[in-house]
């Protein structure tokens, strides 16, 4: 994949949009063609950095853009099995040639004369010999599956700006597999209340914090509107 396929990728990803890709021959452990789902999509400087889950299992592992392929391959054909052709030989049995049978003079009277001896029947051809079929290809022993690497420690993590706004991100071991996120005020106070007293107080902080700010920038934007309407009025425009 390139770096505009990886990158409309992870887009795909962040929006929640379930991606199909397919194993290229550079993959090792997984049988080329083979198809996976991928579950996140970290930073490029990381390496094999895709996350992905192959089809049947329910292991993950992490692979490198080359190794992943966004077109499906197509299937290889079936291949035919050959049927030995049946001999003459083992369709009819080789016909008797009959013996003629020579007519025998009527023995005159005077001078009667020896009946001649039939002559031998002659023996059958002996069928030929079968041919045994060809023994069928031994298949290619399959190459051994890459183990996937057990996932490290999850850590999740809260940052905020000093206008209120909040974003979340997810990260597994050193790997950031979500992206920062924005997240709603509404939903970091909702999770500040279930968590341990001293952390929901430094949030609790932050957001009226955030609050007070927005109230002043309301207040500065509401007087400038006042005064943008007076003048308005002094001019005589309706």
């Amino acid at each position: 994949m390139t770096e505009q396929d990886v990158t409309a990728l992870r887009d795909e990803v962040a929006a929640g949009t379930i991606v199909t890709v397919w194993f290229t021959s550079a993959a090792v452990g997984v049988p080329t063609g083979g198809s996976a789902k991928i579950v996140a999509v970290g930073d490029v400087a990381e390496g094999d950095f895709i996350q992905v889950r192959p089809a049947g299992s329910r292991d993950t592992m992490f692979c490198s853009p080359n190794e992943l392929t966004r077109t499906r391959p197509a299937r290889k054909p079936a291949p035919s099995r050959q049927r030995p052709k049946p001999t003459a030989a083992d369709d009819a049995p080789a016909a008797e040639e009959e013996a003629p049978v020579r007519s025998r003079r009527a023995a005159e009277p005077s001078a009667p004369t020896a009946a001649p001896e039939p002559p031998a029947q002659e023996k059958p051809p002996a069928p030929p010999a079968k041919k045994a079929p060809a023994p069928p290809a031994k298949k290619a022993p399959a190459r051994p599956r890459k183990r996937a690497e057990r996932p490290g420690p999850v850590t999740v993590g809260l940052s905020s700006t000093v206008d209120g706004d909040w974003a979340v991100e997810v990260r597994v071991g050193t790997k950031r597999v979500v992206p920062a996120t924005p997240l709603p005020a509404t939903e970091v106070a909702a999770v500040a209340r279930s968590l341990p007293p001293a952390v929901a107080e430094v949030m609790t902080a932050a957001l009226a914090e955030a609050r007070r700010r927005q109230q002043e920038r309301v207040a500065h934007l509401r007087a400038e509107l006042d005064a943008a309407q007076r003048t308005l009025e002094q001019l005589g425009v309706d």
